[in-house]
């Protein structure tokens, strides 16, 4: 099937765009490359001190035939998604054992969860985090004592910090190892009209309790499709997981099987072998077109056209607001998993998954099929369908069908024509909008303003009983500048109440929303932010706005020519919880249509 023309073209531009930084970060990785294994170059003493606690593999380090794996791991038990990955070094040591390999742990990585801190202080350090996650990988691997590498984490910031670190490595082999999805429990419908009853005052905190507690009941990724399970399909989109290893749940012998295969993996592409992978030749720009086009067809999370950016920039490639709103227009949507539909991961997994969509994608012209790939040349392999066969991964041609069409439909009769996330601009800046769970009445909004500068303020004005008629809710200085970014998920069932209830609402904000914000429009991540001398700052209440999905447009319809910013006491944003050790990020970090970096 030949190639759909924007999507040659939307990559081209992306290629043409970012000609002087790749270039220049291929040169690097090259040089880097040539230096041959890592560990040559080290003294004896420098090799000493890393193979000191190694045991029976210290020989085997020592003599340097045999390839070293560096493991980054984002274990802690806190994170229901990376609690698993307590097991894991011990597996990859046997495994790289018995594939004539060595593996040692080089470093931990934060990991905090956007669940535990929705709405809580906390959550300010959240998009930081992801920062903090490449800075800490690359301490790990800075031993230089490595020639390949396997990275442990799932969640929302982890991934993208770790792919941001891999491509800083790219002169290595990187392989993303998952933990997988908890299985099912309460239906995430279920627990969003607890929360709305809740929010409207009809039931008490028990029975919210009770909902939360049966829905987030087990070890793995929460099951509904927010930003942590976008980011494994990101990772099969573009090559770094194996094939179908993103959704098969913890502690089961087919995902240890994945982990066994995988470690075999990381250790057969050195530059010792015959199959030299290093990541800087997956993560080039196909693989990030094939990415996006990945986000649109699946309806995944609003928070990676923060994080991909950021990825491909640690990669030497520039992506624009415009490149995903453009393979949007062209990506059928295929798949309703909540909160674009009532199934959840497991369910999507079970009716074909990723490695149907794929197949389906390449057919219709719509994903380079000639990328390069952890398992090999070409996304083909990543049609294939994982099997256990005498208790190792065998793989077998998928069934190329879906097994569920309420969940699961083909490019050519997909849910919608398009991937529904659209770039809006007008005269308060850029900002993103993901609509393909927005009824198609409430694409086009046009309302007086109310405008806040918390989260808490609109809850309290929704208790006060304020909102009474159709408004576009503007939340300011939430941008990474004047806060750290937080996701504003907790106003999803107040907001959501408020439609419910006959209203037409929208929300405005410098700030975030996550995979989960579901049927309420959310115009996100405007750029300039109001701590930026961003034009939200202008805003009124009772300003008359329009926001406009299908044109793509987001105004106020008077003149803000000649007003005065609106001021905002941000003094107690740089302290408590940890802030303050982030004024450094606040002052120096980019805008949200770029990625939100402070590092790259």
């Amino acid at each position: 099937m030949a190639l759909n023309r924007t999507l040659e073209a939307v990559t081209d531009r992306i290629r043409a765009r970012s000609e002087g930084p790749r270039r220049t970060y291929l040169d690097r990785m090259s040089a880097a490359a040539a230096e041959g294994p890592r560990r040559a170059h080290l003294t004896c003493g420098n090799q000493a001190h890393a193979y000191a606690a190694t045991g029976e593999d210290k020989d085997a380090l020592a003599t340097g035939r045999a390839p070293n794996i560096g493991i980054i791991t984002a274990y802690n038990d806190m994170l229901s998604a990376h609690q698993p990955f307590e097991t894991y070094p011990a597996l990859i040591r046997e495994a790289a054992r018995a594939a004539g390999a060595t593996a040692q742990v080089a470093g931990g990585v934060p990991a905090m969860c956007d669940g535990v801190t929705q709405g809580q202080t906390g959550m300010e350090l959240s998009l930081f985090s992801r920062d903090v996650i490449a800075m800490a990988a690359a301490v790990g691997l800075s031993h230089n004592v490595f020639d390949s590498s396997v990275y442990l984490g799932v969640c929302d910031k982890i991934v993208p910090g770790l792919v941001m670190a891999a491509a800083t490595f790219g002169y290595i082999p990187a392989v993303f190892l998952p933990a997988g999805p908890m299985v099912s429990g309460l239906p995430n419908d279920e627990k969003a009209r607890v929360r709305q009853q809740f929010a409207a005052g009809e039931v008490g905190r028990d029975a919210l309790m009770a909902a939360e507690m049966a829905s987030y009941h087990g070890p793995g990724t929460c099951t509904f499709y927010g930003t942590a399970n976008s980011n494994q399909m990101l990772m099969e989109f573009m090559g770094l997981h194996l094939p179908g290893a993103s959704f098969v749940n913890p502690n089961t012998p087919l995902r240890d099987a994945l982990t066994v295969a995988g470690t075999e993996r990381a250790a057969q592409i050195t530059a010792l072998g015959n199959e030299f992978t290093p990541v800087s030749d997956v993560l080039d720009e196909r693989a990030f077109v094939n990415g996006m086009v990945g986000l649109m067809a699946t309806g995944g999370s609003t928070n990676l056209v923060l994080h991909l950016p950021a990825m491909a920039k640690a990669a030497g490639i520039i992506l624009d607001l415009e490149d995903f709103a453009e393979l949007s227009a062209i990506t059928p949507l295929m798949a309703k998993v909540y909160p674009n539909g009532l199934a959840d991961v497991n369910h999507f997994h079970a009716a074909g998954g990723l490695g149907y969509m794929i197949g389906e994608l390449l057919n219709a012209g719509l994903l380079h099929p000639d990328t390069r790939t952890v398992a090999g040349e070409g996304l083909e392999l990543y049609t294939q369908e994982p099997k256990l066969s005498e208790g190792r991964v065998a793989y077998a041609k998928g069934s190329g069908e879906t097994l569920n069409d309420k969940i699961l439909r083909p490019a050519t009769d997909p849910f919608q024509k398009t991937g529904g996330l659209r770039q809006l601009s007008g005269n308060i800046g850029r900002a993103v909008i993901k609509i393909s769970a927005v009824a198609p009445e409430r694409h086009v909004i046009e309302a007086r303003a109310r405008v806040f500068h918390d989260q808490e303020a609109v809850k309290t004005a929704f208790r006060n009983g304020e909102f009474t008629e159709d408004t576009i809710v503007i939340v300011r200085y939430q941008g990474p500048k004047s806060n750290g970014m937080p996701e504003l998920h907790n106003l999803t069932p107040t907001l959501a109440v408020l439609q419910d209830r006959g209203l037409k609402v929208a929300l405005v904000t410098d700030g975030r929303m996550s995979g989960a914000s579901g049927k309420v429009p959310a115009a996100i991540h405007v750029t300039p932010e109001a701590a930026d001398g961003g034009a939200i700052a202008l805003v009124r209440d009772g300003d008359l706005m329009r926001l406009d999905a299908t044109a793509g447009t987001l105004e106020v319809l008077a003149s803000l020519e000649g007003r005065e910013p609106a001021p905002a006491d941000l003094a107690g944003n740089g302290n408590g919880v940890g802030r303050e050790l982030f004024e450094v990020f606040r002052q120096n970090v980019g805008g949200g249509a770029y990625g939100a970096t402070v590092v790259v």
